[in-house]
């Protein structure tokens, strides 16, 4: 799928579509240019009726997104700044309200903004090398793009505040144990036996640069894991019927905005609809004579 665009790349996988940030250079940090590029892509994979399933993350092995440019926020005034965060917020609403699944691949520093984008995403596995984090207030600001609200939605007040208030960067392995992260990739004994493996038949003294080239495979071999395990959940997802997966993420993310009451009329509502469905009748049929065969 061409998108002719510079920092963002859509790769389709038959209903699966890999939407990649393209800017390893400044780790894939979130200037305009990125954020208008994101927001075509969403877009374009949105009303695209053959893709179920998103999957986001960053290019190279070092970030899956470092944030906003800091390098642009350094010298902007208040009315700049309300425009860049108010264009960051607008595309990562769009991801979030998206009825497809998103999952983010989360392959290196996810810190501000990057963290924010993994936020809205319904699905979020990391390598477990990966940073995670809301460092806004180290240099002078509050999260703007959504890190107040969602955050403390998903692991709860007194864990966002923490992350927030001191700015601190906590591992992949960490955020899984606060639900921020709901898998962590690993490549088992790979810094010993894939590295003993990668350096057989060299000289027992490699030099550092041998070394540099061992950890950069190490990297490379755990983000294509990364992304390997991601389609795979995806897979699980696009078994089923995709129009109740729709559903239930909407039920989902309104329900959280309503009373318990509101919530559960909401999910009559959805869940009766999906009687209209053809591929509901369909999937109960083949269910049922499954049984009796």
């Amino acid at each position: 799928m061409s998108s002719g665009m510079k920092y963002v790349q859509i790769e389709p996988l038959e209903d699966i579509a890999i939407v990649r940030i393209n800017r390893p250079e400044a780790l894939n940090a979130m200037n305009s240019d990125v954020i208008a590029e994101l927001s075509r892509a969403i877009e374009i994979v949105g009303v695209d009726e053959g893709i179920k399933v998103v999957i986001i993350t960053g290019n190279g092995e070092k970030a899956f997104c470092a944030g906003a440019d800091i390098a642009f926020m350094v010298n902007i005034d208040p009315i700049k700044a309300e425009k860049y965060a108010s264009a960051a917020q607008s595309v990562l609403n769009k991801i979030e309200k998206m009825e497809k699944p998103v999952i983010a691949a989360i392959n290196g520093y996810a810190l501000g903004g990057g963290c924010e984008l993994a936020l809205v995403c319904d699905i979020r596995i990391a390598v477990n090398t990966a940073k995670i984090g809301q460092p806004e207030v180290t240099i002078g600001i509050p999260p703007g793009w959504g890190g107040t609200q969602r955050l403390v939605r998903i692991v709860g007040p007194a864990k966002a505040k923490e992350l927030i208030f001191t700015g601190s960067m906590i591992t992949a392995e960490e955020a899984h144990e606060i639900g921020l992260v709901n898998k962590v990739v690993k490549l088992e004994d790979l810094t010993s036996g894939s590295a003993a493996q990668v350096n057989s038949g060299r000289d027992q003294t490699s030099s550092s640069s041998d070394k540099s080239k061992t950890s950069s495979e190490v990297a490379k071999t755990l983000n294509k894991k990364l992304i390997e395990d991601c389609i795979l959940f995806a897979k699980e997802i696009t078994k089923n019927s995709i129009n109740a997966v729709k559903t239930s993420k909407m039920l989902i993310n309104k329900g959280m905005d309503v009373d318990i009451d509101a919530g559960l009329r909401l999910e009559i509502y959805g869940w009766a609809l999906c009687f209209a469905h053809a591929d509901r009748q369909k999937m109960m049929s083949d269910f049922l004579n499954k049984g009796r065969k």
